[in-house]
C-alpha cells in the first residue's frame, strides 16, 4: 500500500473519529452546567430544611389558604385539600399516585438499582408535573394544582389480575374528570384513561391540553455520559421515530402530524406516554437546567384528539431500555435505542443483536458472552484477515524493487513514480489496495459496535474480572481533576486496548515492510482513540482488546502457512507471463492508471510552456 493511499485512508479515519469528538459538549458548556448544578444544590439544601417528610401513603402537605372568590370559581372546591399518596405496585414496579393533581408522583423499578445500589426511582416529588389545562367559565384550570378524590380502595378488575384506582376531580356530583389507573400483576405498563363526564357546557373548548414535565434522576456512574444518551423521543402514527438533540437544550413544535407516543428517555430507562388514538399537537423540550442529582428536565404539551366520547385511553411505560423488552411492548418503542445510522443500524439490528441474544441463552457471564461474540466474528471475518495479510506480504516482497524504481525515477515527479509502481503491480499481479480493502470492509462492524455497546442494557451492572460495571468505564486512576484529552480518570481496559493496538500496528509494519513516514503514522490513531474511548464502556474496550488478541493469533497461524519465498517465486512467475494471459485490469485500476497518465501529460505540457 503506497503512501498516498494510506494517507487518504488515514484522513478518512480522522474525519470519522473527529465526528464523534464534536458530539461531546464543549468545556464552556460543561462549566456552565456545573455552575447551575452548584446553585441548584444550594437551593435544594435550603428547601430540604423547610419541607416536611412525606408519608408513603395518605397524609402529606398542609392545605393552602384560599379566598372565597376562588372557591366560587369553576372547580373551586378542588383548590383546597390535603395531599394523599396511594401506592400501586406489582412484581416489577412501584407507583405512587398523588391526590394533588391526580398524577403519578413517583415510579420505582423494583428489579433494578442505581449504580451505587440505591432504589432506582425514575422521578418523584414536585419536580414533575402532569395535568390538564382548559378554560371553564372564564377561569383557567390546571389540574396539576387541584386536589382529586381517590377511590376508597384498589379493587381487582373482574376477570383479570390487575389493580385499579380512580382519581376524581369534581365540578358537581354528576360533572367530573376521572383519571383511571390500572396496573397488571407483572410488567412495566401502567394503564391510564382520562374520562370526562357532563362537562360539555362547562369546558370552553373540547380540545384539552395535557402538560407533562419531569426531572429525571441520575441512575448511572457517569452523569456526563448519561446526559449524552438522554432526550425526548417521539413516534408519529406513520411509524417514524425521531428525537430532540442529545448534546444541548432543544425544543420542537409538531402540528402537521399525529403523535402516538412521547418518551422521556434516559440512557438505560424510559418514561413513555402512549396515546392509542394519538395526540393532535405536540410541544416538546429538553433542558440541562437541573440540579446535580438529575440528568435532564423534559417537558411535553399534548393536545388530546377530540373523539366526542370524552374518553381518552392511554398507557405509561416505565421500564428498562432493553431491546427485547421494548419490542414486546409494541408501538416500536425499541426504536429509541441508538443502533447507529445507515449500514451501522442494519448490522446491529439484523446481525449483532440476534447473535448476542443467542449467546445470552446460555446464561454466561457477560464477559464470556463478549468473548464468544468476538470469536464468532473473527471466524466469520477470517477470510478477509487472510487476504489482508497475504497482500501485505506481497507488498513486502516487492519492496526492494519499489525502492529501485524510486531511486531511478526520484521523488520530484510523484505522478511518474506512481505510474511506474502501477506497472510493477500489474506485472507482479499484486493489488496495492489488497491490504487496505479487507480492513475497510471491517470498519462498519467496528463503528457499529461503537454504537451498540453504549446502548446495550444487558451490560448494565454486570461485572467481569476487575470491571465492576461493563456499561461504564473502569477507572484504574481517578485524577480528581480534568486532564486534557483524558478527562478525570484513566480506564484500565482502554489502556490495555491501546497498548494492544500499538503492538498490532508494530507487527503490521513488520509484515508490510513499512518504513519512514508510513512506519510511524499508524501509531497516531491508537493514541487518539485512548482519549476518545477512555470514558466509553469497559465492555466495548474489552471487545476491542479481545479483537486485537485474536488478530495476533490469526496472523501467527497464517504466518505458519504463508512462505515469503513462495510468494516471491509466484510474483516472478507472474512477471514473466505474457500480457494477454494476465488477469484483466479492474475498472478502478484502469481509471486510476488513466488518471495518472493524464496528470503526467499535464505536467509535461506545463514544463514545456515554462521552457
Amino acid at each position: 500500500m503506497d503512501r498516498n493511499t494510506f494517507t487518504g485512508l488515514f484522513l478518512i479515519a480522522l474525519i470519522l473519529i473527529g465526528s464523534f469528538f464534536f458530539m461531546k459538549p464543549s468545556e464552556e458548556e460543561a462549566k456552565k452546567a456545573r455552575q447551575i448544578e452548584h446553585l441548584d444544590s444550594l437551593k435544594k439544601a435550603g428547601a430540604l430544611k423547610k419541607a416536611p417528610a412525606v408519608a408513603v401513603k395518605d397524609s402529606a402537605t398542609k392545605a393552602p389558604v384560599v379566598d372565597s372568590a376562588a372557591l366560587k370559581a369553576p372547580f373551586g372546591g378542588s383548590t383546597v385539600g390535603q395531599e394523599q399518596l396511594i401506592t400501586l405496585e406489582n412484581k416489577d414496579i412501584r407507583v405512587k399516585l398523588s391526590s394533588r393533581g391526580g398524577r403519578v408522583y413517583s415510579v420505582e423499578l423494583k428489579n433494578f438499582k442505581t449504580f451505587d445500589k440505591k432504589p432506582l426511582i425514575l422521578f418523584d416529588g414536585n419536580n414533575n408535573q402532569f395535568g390538564l389545562n382548559f378554560s371553564a367559565g372564564g377561569t383557567k384550570v390546571n389540574t396539576n394544582d387541584r386536589y382529586f378524590t381517590p377511590s376508597t380502595s384498589t379493587p381487582q378488575i373482574a376477570g383479570s389480575d390487575s389493580s385499579a384506582i380512580t382519581m376524581r376531580l369534581s365540578y358537581s356530583p354528576t360533572q367530573y374528570i376521572d383519571y383511571v389507573y390500572t396496573l397488571p400483576a407483572t410488567g412495566y405498563k401502567l394503564g391510564f384513561t382520562i374520562k370526562t363526564n357532563g362537562l360539555d357546557n362547562v369546558v370552553s373548548s373540547k380540545a384539552l391540553t395535557l402538560n407533562w414535565a419531569a426531572s429525571l434522576h441520575k441512575q448511572e456512574k457517569d452523569l456526563a455520559q448519561e446526559r449524552l444518551y438522554s432526550t425526548v423521543y417521539y413516534k408519529t402514527t406513520e411509524d417514524d421515530v425521531d428525537y430532540l438533540k442529545l448534546n444541548k437544550d432543544d425544543s420542537k413544535q409538531i402540528a402537521d402530524e399525529k403523535i402516538q407516543w412521547i418518551s422521556f428517555k434516559q440512557h438505560f430507562f424510559s418514561n413513555v406516554l402512549i396515546a392509542k388514538q394519538g395526540f393532535d399537537k405536540v410541544n416538546i423540550a429538553v433542558s440541562t437546567d437541573v440540579n446535580s442529582t438529575d440528568v435532564k428536565q423534559m417537558k411535553a404539551g399534548l393536545t388530546l384528539i377530540d373523539n366526542n366520547s370524552g374518553v381518552y385511553p392511554m398507557e405509561f411505560y416505565f421500564g428498562p431500555n432493553r431491546f427485547s423488552t421494548l419490542q414486546k411492548q409494541g408501538y416500536n418503542l425499541e426504536k429509541q435505542i441508538d443502533l447507529g445510522w445507515g449500514p451501522l443500524k442494519f448490522i446491529n439490528r439484523w446481525a449483532v443483536i440476534p447473535v448476542f441474544n443467542f449467546l445470552q441463552q446460555f446464561h454466561w457471564n457477560m464477559g464470556f458472552v463478549i468473548l464468544a461474540l468476538t470469536v464468532l466474528l473473527k471466524l466469520v471475518l477470517s477470510p478477509l484477515t487472510y487476504k489482508s495479510y497475504l497482500s501485505m506480504a506481497k507488498m513486502k516482497v516487492l519492496k526492494p524493487e519499489m525502492d529501485e524504481i524510486k531511486a531511478k525515477v526520484g521523488e520530484d515527479n510523484p505522478t511518474l513514480l506512481q505510474q511506474e509502481y502501477m506497472k510493477l503491480y500489474r506485472k507482479a499481479g499484486v493489488n496495492p489496495l489488497g491490504g487496505c480493502l479487507p480492513l475497510l470492509l471491517q470498519m462498519p462492524i467496528i463503528f457499529a459496535f461503537l454504537r451498540f455497546f453504549p446502548s446495550l442494557f444487558e451490560l448494565r451492572g454486570e461485572s467481569f474480572l476487575w470491571m465492576k460495571d461493563l456499561s461504564t468505564y473502569d477507572a484504574v486512576i481517578n485524577f480528581g481533576f480534568n486532564v486534557p484529552f483524558l478527562g478525570n480518570h484513566l480506564s484500565a481496559m482502554c489502556l490495555l486496548m491501546t497498548i494492544s493496538t500499538l503492538i498490532y500496528t508494530y507487527f503490521n509494519n513488520q509484515v508490510s515492510g513499512a518504513t519512514g513516514q508510513m512506519k510511524y503514522i499508524g501509531y497516531i490513531s491508537p493514541i487518539m482513540f485512548l482519549g476518545f474511548l477512555n470514558s466509553y464502556p469497559s465492555g466495548l474496550n474489552y471487545y476491542y482488546f479481545l479483537a486485537n488478541m485474536f488478530t495476533f493469533l490469526q496472523q501467527y497461524l497464517i504466518r505458519l502457512w504463508v512462505d515469503d519465498k513462495k510468494i516471491h517465486a509466484q510474483i516472478q512467475e507472474n512477471k514473466n507471463k505474457p500480457e494477454d494471459t494476465k488477469k484483466k485490469k479492474s475498472g478502478f485500476q484502469a481509471k486510476l492508471e488513466e488518471m495518472m497518465r493524464q496528470q503526467q501529460q499535464a505536467q509535461q505540457q506545463a514544463q514545456g510552456k515554462k521552457k
